[in-house]
């Protein structure tokens, strides 16, 4: 094969990434054929295949023209999904898009951790509403070629921005505050950030939104705290959205991929926001980790309650706690709870939460997980259950390692990354424990990512 070649190809799988998938077969060959890898395509697919890249064991195609589509097709809207690329299923239908995830998960476990179908796997929790679903948005803000600043998403693998008004992902008045603040950016002629030189001030338009209250935060991500430019804005932006119950200001002025800086400047407001999470009044900064799906949060929390089988005599670690969300919805259950968190303004708000809602059995602790575990491990405290929600990239070797030596009879791990949780429990498992069940739950639909909730059990 060479790059532009035209070829006709069947779709006969689906990565998790949403790339169909089809074989190239050599005549006489006896193997499965050179893998190609289609953006938008389907199972089911017959399509003329443009080749655009060529490597050693597989290629990379688009699709040039569609032959005979596939059953599991259904357009589910978004004007901008082909070029954005954060969409990677919403041209195929929901059904088929939980079956693809239910399916990552299981291999995940299957493949990478090396564990057994043995009636372990449940049944995928879908989403009832597969639009407007977010509660938080982070949109970049670059320069167009007139110098005006313009607002989107970042293309698939790549930091150029796709102009969007209204991605159908997120409530609809996002899309209005944000245009607004835009105009006001541009009309004060305020430089966007340039990743190239490092000038420039806006970097991200950050929004969040408690799904129960309706409370909004609005953020600005800049590279300076030019509190006098933007302080007649956040007073005009609150009196026309009268949602927006703080405006803040989020500095960065770092030379960095991360969204985020460490300090904050509040406007307007308080800083924070509040929500309702699994009945408890959650306060929300602009540092705090919280779910961006409340309602299927709701239902992966509760999940998770239920694998901790929690009898009220139990004493509960929470490692990776955030602002305290998981612990806190498992306090009446529990004699104690401990979370651990390292972001400190994230415990702040964990500690509020719990005083909010008069719950006293539990304390927060501002470490990173590991040393936090380590600590605890070392000073001889002997959990019942372990709860555990790390970022993507797992559990680091210190974390399991302590969680092991306090050999709690359970382990509940919530992950949003099903290939570190798989690796993380096979680790788990390789030193005395079980996998019981194992839970996938979808909190993004569209979008190539999926949570999942594994129940641990000690071997006695």
């Amino acid at each position: 094969m060479k790059k532009n070649d035209i070829i006709t190809l069947k779709i006969t799988d689906m990565t998790s990434e949403g790339n169909g998938v089809g074989h190239i077969f050599a005549e006489g060959s006896p193997d499965n054929g050179m893998a190609v890898f289609v953006p938008a395509a389907a199972v089911g697919d017959v399509i003329l295949c443009r080749i655009v890249k060529v490597l050693k064991s597989m290629c990379y195609g688009i699709v040039e023209k569609l032959i005979e589509p596939s059953p599991y097709r259904e357009d589910r809207g978004c004007l901008i999904r082909k070029s954005c690329g954060g969409c990677v299923f919403r041209h195929i239908s929901y059904k088929s898009e939980l079956e693809i995830k239910e399916n990552m998960v299981k291999n995940a476990f299957l493949r990478l951790g090396k564990f057994e179908d043995n009636g372990i796997f449940l049944p995928i929790l879908g989403c009832e509403s597969t639009d407007r679903y977010r509660n938080k948005a982070q949109y970049p803000v670059c320069a167009d070629k007139d110098g005006r600043a313009i607002y989107g998403f970042y293309a698939s693998h790549s930091h150029r921005i796709i102009p969007c008004e209204d991605c159908l992902l997120q409530p609809d008045i996002f899309g209005k505050i944000v245009a607004e603040t835009m105009e006001y950016i541009n009309r004060n002629k305020i430089p966007p950030y340039d990743e190239k030189t490092g000038k420039g001030l806006v970097r991200h338009i950050y929004l969040r939104q408690g799904y129960h209250s309706g409370e909004i935060m609005l953020c600005l991500v800049v590279t300076k705290a030019e509190k006098g430019l933007f302080r007649p804005f956040a007073e005009a932006i609150t009196a026309h959205y009268p949602e927006i119950k703080t405006v803040v200001l989020n500095i960065n002025g770092k030379n960095t991929n991360v969204i985020m800086g460490e300090r904050c400047i509040v406007l307007k407001g308080n800083g924070e926001i509040t929500d309702i999470m699994c009945g408890n009044k959650i306060t929300l900064s602009p540092l705090s980790f919280y779910q961006v799906n409340t309602v299927q949060a709701e239902r992966l929390y509760g999940r998770a309650i239920e694998f901790a089988a929690l009898t009220g005599k139990e004493d509960v670690l929470d490692l990776y706690c955030g602002a305290g969300t998981i612990g806190l919805s498992m306090a009446g259950q529990a004699a104690h709870i401990t979370g651990a968190e390292i972001i400190p303004a994230a415990v702040e708000n964990a500690k509020k939460n719990a005083a909010q809602n008069g719950i006293s059995n539990i304390d927060f602790i501002c470490a990173d997980a590991g040393e936090a575990a380590r600590v605890l491990c070392e000073s001889g405290r002997k959990p019942d259950v372990i709860v555990t929600d790390p970022p993507r990239k797992g559990c680091d070797t210190l974390t399991l390692d302590s969680m092991i030596t306090m050999s709690p009879s359970r382990i509940v791990m919530v992950s949003c990354n099903p290939a570190t949780a798989a690796r993380d429990c096979r680790y788990l498992a390789d030193h005395g424990y079980n996998a019981e069940k194992v839970q996938a739950v979808d909190l993004f639909p569209g979008t190539g990512h999926v949570e999942c909730v594994v129940l641990m059990t000690r071997i006695e």
